[in-house]
């Protein structure tokens, strides 16, 4: 059993080091080179693959590949990762196109799994100079650029209309739309990357978010280290059935409702929703 104190050490310069690569392209647009995925991935950027270059090479020169798989975003999915127990989900930046619109609100992804759960994991705000960090059982934390470092909690709201939802900017649809103009809520904000969403919720400063596949779905390594951190700081993550996520599958898209809160309001944000989606759907019927 690998020591999660050892793999935190070795894996948080090395998510610094690519919010440090992040910075050098965002803070020169003009040479930045971007090419469209096609379908529903999106664009991918030469600071995608420059940060996705790095946390690769850094990980896998200090643990190898005999005991670990690695699972990427910018990198061709090997299968063998199934036999493994022990799986790093990275995404080397979550919200290229809040990248490319230069909003700031994007974040680098480090995940590690154990038979399917999180068990650590890693979020950079490089804009922000953000750390948030989380080992199982152990708390999540916030750590700046100088070395500071504070232990997060979510906030303590149990009432729904007194909660902040957050959501996406950029990924909207007239479901999400209906359920979240039909949810309780305080007030309403648009953050870009699920990294940050959740951070968000890590720290108090919001308390629910919702998301709805459509014809593409989240990935692995969209929820992995996010939720270790939520979860860690008080949160719960599940879909609107209340069923945890697992990862690691053969199929890596997150499909299906999913709710990440500060917990106290949970399973009633979780009902609530799935009534509400009850309604949007025969209201297509008619």
């Amino acid at each position: 059993m690998p020591d999660l104190s050892k793999l935190m050490a070795i894996a948080r310069p090395i998510a610094w080091g690519a919010a440090e690569i992040l910075m050098q392209h965002y803070e020169s647009p003009d040479s930045l080179k971007i090419r469209d995925k096609g379908g529903d991935d999106g664009s991918v950027t030469s600071a995608d693959l420059a940060a996705n270059e790095f946390i690769l090479n850094q990980l896998q020169s200090q643990l190898g590949t005999e005991n670990f798989a690695y699972l990427s975003e910018e990198t061709e999915d090997n299968v063998n990762r199934l036999n493994h127990d022990w799986v790093w989900m990275i995404d080397p930046m979550d919200g290229t196109s809040d990248f490319i619109n230069r909003t700031g609100e994007f974040a680098v992804h480090i995940g590690l799994t154990y038979r399917q759960h999180p068990v650590l994991g890693l979020v950079a705000a490089p804009v922000f100079g953000k750390l948030f960090t989380a080992i199982k059982d152990r708390g999540a934390f916030l750590e700046f650029k100088d070395g500071a470092s504070t232990q997060i909690q979510v906030s303590p709201k149990t009432q729904l209309d007194e909660m902040i939802a957050i959501s996406s900017r950029s990924h909207r649809s007239d479901k999400l739309d209906y359920i979240l103009t039909r949810l309780p809520k305080v007030m309403e904000l648009a953050v870009g990357s699920i990294g940050g969403k959740l951070g968000s919720i890590a720290q108090g400063s919001a308390d629910y978010y919702i998301s709805v596949s459509g014809k593409s779905a989240p990935k692995d390594w969209d929820y992995c280290a996010p939720e270790i951190i939520l979860t860690e700081a008080g949160g719960d993550l599940t879909h609107f059935d209340r069923t945890e996520l697992t990862y690691n599958n053969p199929d890596i898209s997150q499909w299906g409702n999913i709710i990440a809160s500060n917990g106290y309001g949970h399973k009633q944000l979780c009902e609530l929703s799935q009534s509400i989606l009850s309604e949007f759907d025969a209201s297509l019927e008619i």
